[in-house]
């Protein structure tokens, strides 16, 4: 249904009022009545009509007076107002505009030169309105871009420092190789050795590559296929895929619950939150790493909060007040390339949810996000 612009007559004459509103109901506009100034600075408060016939000479609170408040609210200020008044003197005439009227037309009233100033100011109205809606518009994507831009910079800066130390050390461990092999002074055992270190430095790069290339498809405009997850295999997979070996070499200890709520989202990126926060708890975690994993119901938001407790030292507020920024570490000791957190935010948000932390210094810390309820259980 097409949307009628709404005109609000402010008129203490009967006459009037009848007249436009025979005029004007014709022309296919809705139209809202007044009959003293009070009552239409309360009906263009809560109404906001798109245009107001304002009559000048009205018992109480006059036209011009109306006119003034109006303009002082910031609710009406834009709203364009057209006196309708028997005045000729041009000094009344100068004393509208001035309060900020956008027309005049005299009594008594003529048919055709209502319906040309009326239409030729909802006009202007619609375009003024267009003009803002695309300057929001603008607004909002030069902020975008400026957050983009930020972004940016500290990704060139990210990629620059945390590529530099696997492939410099790979490098340099290339030329001690290839040095003591040209001189026959290399055994297999520190050959070994040297390789390992290597793959050590070029699993890191490429562990970083990954993250980088999984973010930018996170920040893709394109919608991931959302389907109901199997929770308990998407764990099994990172805990058996990807974490065998941290788990291994942390003697990490991981309890989790026996069954999972079934909720809406895309495995691949789950998974990858999963892999975070799980992660970071065994690396961060008590000498002898304990993890718990859980989750909430929230029957009022239809959501399912699901976290993973450390037993490590914990953050200070300030601390957490930067976990979840791109390209951020919290303190030089913090091994990895800053991308991991900014990478679950990123994807939580895109599935309708949203991440968080809940910690205190020497007690450990609580990493959650959050997931919308299988439709099937709403």
């Amino acid at each position: 249904m097409a949307h009628k612009d709404t005109l609000l007559v402010i008129d203490d004459t009967l006459d009037n009022i009848n007249l436009l509103l025979k005029v004007l109901a014709a022309a296919d506009l809705k139209v809202l009545i007044a009959q003293d100034g009070e009552e239409g600075l309360e009906t263009a408060d809560y109404a906001l009509p798109d245009l107001i016939l304002l009559d000048v000479m009205m018992p109480g609170v006059d036209g011009f007076t109306v006119c003034e408040r109006l303009k002082s609210q910031e609710k009406t200020r834009d709203i364009p107002i057209i006196f309708m008044t028997a005045l000729s003197e041009t000094v009344d005439k100068v004393k509208g505009f001035e309060l900020g009227a956008a027309d005049y037309i005299t009594k008594p009233i003529q048919h055709q030169e209502v319906l040309a100033r009326v239409n030729a100011h909802l006009k202007i109205r619609h375009q003024q309105q267009q003009i803002q809606s695309q300057h929001e518009q603008l607004q909002e994507y030069a902020h975008e871009l400026e957050k983009r831009n930020a972004e940016l910079d500290a990704f060139a800066h990210t990629v620059a420092h945390d590529l530099k130390n696997p492939l410099g050390g790979i490098v340099k461990l290339s030329e001690i190789v290839i040095e003591k092999c040209f001189t026959d002074k290399i055994e297999k055992p520190e050959l070994i050795k040297f390789l390992q270190i290597t793959e050590h430095s070029a699993q890191n790069a490429f562990n970083i590559v990954e993250a980088l290339l999984l973010l930018a498809g996170v920040s893709r405009k394109e919608p991931a296929k959302i389907e109901p997850l199997n929770m308990s295999d998407i764990i099994a997979n990172v805990i058996e895929q990807r974490l065998t070996d941290r788990i291994s070499q942390d003697s990490g200890d991981i309890e989790q619950p026996t069954t999972w709520p079934i909720v809406q989202g895309y495995a691949p990126w789950v998974q990858e939150i999963w892999t975070n926060y799980i992660s970071n708890a065994l690396k961060y975690g008590g000498s002898v790493p304990k993890v718990t994993l859980g989750f909430d119901i929230q029957e009022e938001e239809k959501m399912v909060r699901f976290w993973v407790r450390d037993n490590g030292k914990g953050l200070t507020p300030e601390q957490q007040a930067q976990l979840f920024t791109p390209f951020t570490r919290l303190h030089a000791r913090i091994e990895g390339h800053g991308l991991g957190l900014s990478i679950v935010r990123q994807i939580a948000e895109k599935l309708g949810g949203h991440v968080g932390v809940e910690s205190e210094l020497d007690q450990g810390s609580l990493f959650y996000f959050t997931l919308p309820m299988n439709n099937v259980n709403n």
